[in-house]
């Protein structure tokens, strides 16, 4: 069995196997009792469509690889990649078809960062007035890339955000995509050990937030998960660091009422820590950039 194989057997069989069963299903979320400590409170969960997991009392996850190699060293064996695929090869499952998504087969290979420099195309800065957000706040944070698209040999530039696994987030006036890894991003507040860490959605929420403080920057940590399905990546940034006030800027949508939910779940296993929603404040718009844009700047409190 090789590691694409591998990854397309679903997670939810091997916990069959080891019967280790669901606490909570729903249709992209499974809440179970971590299998590599005692608790009472489900804090693993495993997103099954894109069959991944993450234990937020533990603060790792990852793909059935990942799960494979954790399993084994919580047991005390070897714990490489080649065990976990001869421990997975052992269940004898049958790796099922790997079909390739559309956005391999119409993109090919993936983009490659040029180079950065400061924001200067007009494109770039009227997008950010058309999104509120004035220029040099957008500089304290974004650069201008230039970007190459392998398959094509074309070169487009775009808004980039670094994350903190050496990718970039890219926002065009026409398109929202990324240079791999696709992580989130972790910007340090301006007090030294600050109460409080802000999580947004989007790197567009975040400085619309900035703009609305008259672009100070924010007294608390911030993370921005550049998508909501990065909340797995999140409790790294916020487990034990001894935060007592969450501030999540979710969506208004499902995808960000599944990463609420999450959150609330972490929430339980870190003891001192409250968990403050933020999009009651932006409701009914859907997040915090489209209330900036439809709405005047009113005088909000130190965040």
């Amino acid at each position: 069995m090789n590691i694409r194989q591998a990854k397309s057997i679903p997670l939810s069989l091997v916990f069959e196997k080891l019967g280790i069963e669901p606490k909570r299903m729903g249709k992209n979320q499974n809440w179970y009792l971590s299998p590599f400590r005692d608790e009472k409170t489900a804090s693993f969960h495993v997103h099954p469509s894109k069959n991944i997991w993450f234990d937020f009392g533990h603060g790792r996850g990852g793909n059935i690889i990942d799960f494979a190699c954790a399993w084994l060293e919580s047991r005390g064996h070897s714990a490489t990649v080649s065990d976990a695929l001869k421990w997975l090869q052992d269940f004898h499952f049958e790796a099922l078809p790997i079909r390739q998504s559309q956005s391999e087969v119409e993109y090919g290979p993936p983009l490659t960062l040029q180079k950065q420099i400061p924001i200067q195309h007009p494109a770039l800065i009227r997008y950010l007035e058309n999104r509120g957000i004035p220029l040099d706040i957008a500089k304290m944070y974004l650069e201008q890339a230039h970007v190459r698209i392998e398959k094509t040999g074309k070169v487009f530039f775009a808004l980039s955000m670094a994350n903190e696994e050496g990718g970039f987030e890219l926002r065009t006036p026409y398109m929202k995509s990324c240079i791999a890894p696709k992580y989130g991003t972790f910007i340090r507040g301006s007090i030294t050990k600050p109460p409080g860490i802000h999580l947004f959605e989007g790197m567009m929420d975040f400085l619309s937030v900035v703009t609305r403080e008259n672009g100070k920057p924010l007294e608390n940590d911030s993370y921005i998960l550049h998508s909501a399905s990065n909340i797995h990546t999140a409790p790294a940034f916020i487990k034990e660091y001894g935060y007592e006030m969450l501030f999540s800027w979710m969506h208004n949508d499902k995808a960000g009422e599944t990463a609420s939910n999450a959150l609330a779940e972490f929430v339980k296993t870190e003891q001192g820590l409250v968990h403050l929603p933020m999009n009651k404040i932006y409701a009914p718009h859907n997040d915090v950039s489209e209330w900036h844009v439809q709405c005047p700047i009113l005088p909000t409190p130190t965040i």
